[in-house]
């Protein structure tokens, strides 16, 4: 059980670390920063390149959500879900921690903005001066994070080759991402919002809550689809 527990450690501290990093430090560099495009590409690959890495070891979950998700869609125990979430959170945290002592290295910096070292927000004109009500947020989040569980239970059913999960599971994160970005900055993940909220309080921390249950709550929804509608069964491959 420990080497589950430091492979989804390690993997979520990856996810933080390159996704939340690219944010940081390589989206908004004038003429060759890489844009959204760029940071939905980042946290794809820290998903496929982990799922590689360590997804053997631990199911490569990375994100309470899914851990909600595959719970319920009945491919993970519930005996190992809280230490699997405080495994992720400890994860996210640290590479938080790290992206903060890196950023502030440059000098003094202002959190006081919303999406600020890539937290999550609603309500604020953060992206083209549009603002998303907590309803839009809620909905993207959810819907996107159900989404996002029926892709893994699909990628990794055994009736799938398995040997392209992780592509599978890394390309449809990056997919959420450039839909999502302007919405909320893209949560799907509560350690990635924790983390992050975490180091810059006042308005992320106030929000997080929304970034816990919209996306936790997805997640259980992705599971229920595919384990009941979804999933073949031996009868069907028989008949």
């Amino acid at each position: 059980m420990i080497k589950k527990l430091f492979a989804e450690f390690f993997g979520t501290f990856w996810l933080v670390f390159g996704g939340c990093g690219s944010a940081v430090f390589a989206a908004g560099v004038p003429d060759i920063g890489i844009g959204l495009l760029g940071v939905s590409l980042a946290f794809g690959l820290t998903v496929l390149t982990m799922a590689y890495a360590v997804g053997h070891i631990s199911g490569g979950h990375f994100n309470p959500a899914v851990s909600f998700g595959l719970l319920a869609g009945g491919r993970f125990s519930a005996k190992d879900l809280v230490p699997y979430i405080v495994a992720q959170c400890l994860g996210a945290l640290v590479a938080a921690g790290a992206l903060y002592v890196i950023l502030n290295g440059s000098g003094a910096v202002d959190f006081s903005k919303p999406g600020a070292f890539a937290t999550n927000f609603y309500d604020e004109a953060v992206y083209n001066g549009k603002a998303f009500s907590m309803g839009a947020a809620f909905l993207a989040e959810f819907l996107l994070t159900a989404f996002f569980l029926i892709v893994i239970m699909g990628a990794t059913d055994k009736w799938a080759n398995g040997k392209f999960a992780g592509i599978a599971i890394g390309l449809a994160l990056t997919l959420i991402h450039l839909i999502s970005i302007p919405i909320t900055n893209t949560s799907v993940n509560p350690a990635r919002s924790l983390s992050q909220a975490v180091f810059t309080g006042g308005l992320a921390m106030s929000q997080l809550w929304l970034f816990w249950a919209a996306p936790i709550l997805g997640g259980i929804a992705g599971g229920l689809i595919y384990k009941f509608l979804l999933q073949r069964d031996t009868a069907e491959v028989t008949d």
